[in-house]
């Protein structure tokens, strides 16, 4: 394949590290343009946005009338579903709070996610990951050599959500997922999280302590038992109102004393060495560049505002080899072996067994029940 030359998106700072991207005439990239068809199909940040959301919620309620709780909320101590832990409270609901401590919270993470409970009065319950097996799984992908480090973390919170919703009999699982700061990323730079065979080859591959504990769900469940047998849902409100990212951390600073943190998933010390070191040293990926890029298009920043951020440095030395020294030691193994576990030969996870087809034949299938059932899985999924 013949290497990309250097360009970067005159519209966002997309460049060509997405092996994938295109640009038209203009300079103007592909997610650009992407983004701009989400508008009045999946992001309504204006005005036609409230009733939207307004039936979302009367439908949560009026279904979750009779039982303890309406829905769940996978709360993680980031801004977004902190956010949307404050303005559900506003909206009414009784949602269960899932936490999943998968062994790198930060302590600022665990204090926001206690001021968050206590001020909407939830109940909160935290599933703690089997450390044993969550790091033999961390050592697995990262001697597989793939760029999506974050999937044993991912897969084991949103696992754990839909293990809570179906014991708990409850239909609605709201993420504070959403497009205005999420809305730009390469698919070419990682695979679906929720992948549970690319997860299991990985770990058959590379692992050696056994899944016992550790949560997962199968194809099966995920895209037929879960949304059609239970008629579960993830829900994501803040793609249908007005969200502006340091806003709301302002409000959420003023209301209940939320601290935020000094970059984009900083709730998690694994997460940031992953993306402020991990993808950057190893396979150019930096994940600064869809992140602002989301805020260009969704309204929220300036392109040069985001030049001007990237010319900031990843990591400050000291800080870097702070957070090396303390991953080495909580995952037990040497500064030689991670050194040479970042020099090895980088694999994409299409390396290893996927359920990518079965998702391109189920995607088809899933779309035509959908229609039959009304449009309610393309609302509300």
């Amino acid at each position: 394949m013949t290497a990309l030359k250097y360009q970067r998106c005159s519209r966002c700072v997309m460049d060509t590290t997405d092996p994938e991207i295109v640009f038209d005439a203009a300079g103007v990239c592909n997610h650009c343009h992407s983004f701009e068809s989400l508008k009045g199909t999946k992001w309504f940040p204006g005005p036609e946005g409230q009733p939207k959301l307004q039936a979302m919620l009367d439908r949560v309620k009026a279904e979750g009338r009779k039982q303890e709780y309406d829905s769940i909320l996978g709360l993680s101590g980031g801004a977004d579903s902190t956010y949307l832990a404050m303005k559900m409270k506003d909206w009414g609901l009784r949602p269960l709070v899932v936490h999943v401590d998968a062994g790198w919270n930060s302590e600022l993470a665990v204090a926001n996610i206690e001021r968050v409970v206590k001020y909407c009065g939830y109940d909160l319950h935290t599933h703690v990951i089997d450390w044993e097996e969550m790091r033999d799984l961390h050592l697995a992908y990262l001697k597989a050599g793939i760029p999506n480090q974050d999937v044993p973390q991912d897969h084991a919170f949103f696992a754990s959500l839909y293990n809570f919703a179906t014991s708990n009999g409850i239909r609605t699982i709201f993420s504070g997922g959403n497009l205005a700061t999420e809305g730009v990323f390469p698919k070419s730079w990682h695979g679906s999280a929720m992948d549970a065979i690319n997860l299991k080859a990985i770990h058959a591959k590379y692992g050696s302590h056994p899944l016992k504990s550790y949560p997962t769900v199968s194809f099966f469940n995920y895209y037929f038992w879960y949304p059609f047998a239970k008629k579960m849902r993830t829900v994501r409100p803040l793609n249908f109102m007005p969200y502006v990212k340091a806003d709301a951390i302002r409000e959420m600073e003023n209301t209940f004393g939320y601290k935020p943190y000094d970059r984009k998933h900083g709730e998690s010390l694994f997460t940031k060495l992953f993306q402020n070191y991990y993808l950057p040293t190893k396979f150019g990926y930096d994940k600064r560049i869809p992140h602002l890029s989301s805020l260009i298009v969704s309204g929220q920043m300036t392109r040069d505002e985001a030049l001007s951020k990237l010319q900031e440095p990843l990591y400050d030395p000291f800080e870097l080899e702070t957070d090396i020294t303390y991953f080495c030691k909580k995952l037990r193994i040497s500064r030689d072996e991670f050194n040479a576990l970042m020099t090895a030969p980088n694999r994409h996870h299409t390396d290893f067994p996927t359920w990518d087809n079965r998702y391109r034949i189920a995607k088809k299938g899933q779309d035509i029940v959908g229609r039959l059932l009304g449009r309610q899985i393309a609302v509300y999924s």
